[in-house]
């Protein structure tokens, strides 16, 4: 009898371990690179996210605020918190929308609008009952910051770095969208070359009387700013055929136009305001836009 296994036999079982060990090698060895490649694509989705809009503090720049105004200061002072959030939620939604200034046409510039509307209503209020403060205007823009700047992702509620004063109550945005000046029904000049679509607004002006003397010249520019919204609209109508998704159209020109126009129309509610008269109701109504086909 053998006192062990045969020679044959035995190498036979020593390179099958081998082998063994080898496959278990390469196995953990795989499992390490593919945990390194989701960390990597982990990371990367990370600094994307991490990008958000920020914006000048206002609170801690205002003078000090009369009682008689402290609520419509505050109200406005929360509305530039939704506002940013509302921005920084447009901003995480809309990766991979538009071309290389997607984020400052359709984010970026009609927030500064809303920002400068709001503004002036808060220099306004102090302005009731104290002097009015200057200067306000210069916080209305705001800038990405973390992430690939420039580009259109990025989540999180953004932050405006305002202190002192705690906006108390919520508030919401001005209803509006966009009517360009004239008389009669707006119509945009600049027609999609595609589609022959352009852009209409509802007419403003033939909706505006007793403008108050001292108030003539401001209503008079903001409503010819209402037409340079709309052909600069148009005219991005019609240079932008097959950019974005299904909803690039709505999502990159027909949304900020009409922000930039109900930011335009409450400018000229403040003008009546500011001379202690009331502005017509139902400019708010004459914001938004539509499609029309040539």
């Amino acid at each position: 009898m053998s006192r062990g296994l045969p020679l044959l036999h035995r190498r036979r079982i020593l390179v099958s371990g081998a082998i063994g060990g080898i496959t278990c090698a390469a196995v953990v060895v795989g499992a390490a690179m593919a945990g390194q490649d989701d960390d990597g694509g982990d990371a990367k989705a990370s600094t994307k996210a991490a990008q958000t809009i920020s914006c000048p503090a206002v609170a801690g720049s205002l003078p000090e605020i009369p009682a008689q105004a402290q609520a419509e200061v505050d109200r406005n002072l929360a509305l530039l918190d939704t506002q940013l959030a509302e921005a920084n939620k447009r901003l995480g939604t809309s990766q991979g929308e538009g071309g290389p200034n997607f984020v400052q046409n359709a984010i970026l510039g009609p927030l500064a609008d809303k920002r400068k509307s709001t503004l002036d209503r808060i220099a306004i209020s102090i302005g009731r009952r104290a002097e009015k403060p200057t200067g306000l205007d210069a916080l209305a823009e705001c800038t990405l910051s973390g992430g690939e700047a420039g580009a259109g992702s990025g989540t999180g509620a953004g932050g405006e770095a305002d202190s002192g004063a705690t906006p108390t109550a919520p508030a919401s945005e001005p209803a509006g969208g966009g009517a360009e000046p004239g008389s009669g029904a707006e119509q945009g000049g600049g027609a999609d070359a595609g589609s022959g679509q352009t852009i209409s607004c509802p007419d403003v002006a033939s909706k505006i009387s007793g403008v108050p003397a001292a108030a003539q010249a401001e209503v008079d520019r903001n409503i010819a700013l209402l037409q340079t919204q709309l052909d600069e609209a148009n005219k991005r109508l019609g240079a932008s055929q097959g950019e974005g998704g299904p909803n690039f159209v709505q999502n990159a020109i027909l949304g900020p136009l009409k922000d930039k126009r109900a930011s335009t129309i409450d400018r000229i509610e403040l003008s009546f305001s500011r001379q202690g008269s009331t502005a017509p109701s139902g400019l708010d109504a004459l914001a938004g836009c539509s499609l029309t086909s040539g």
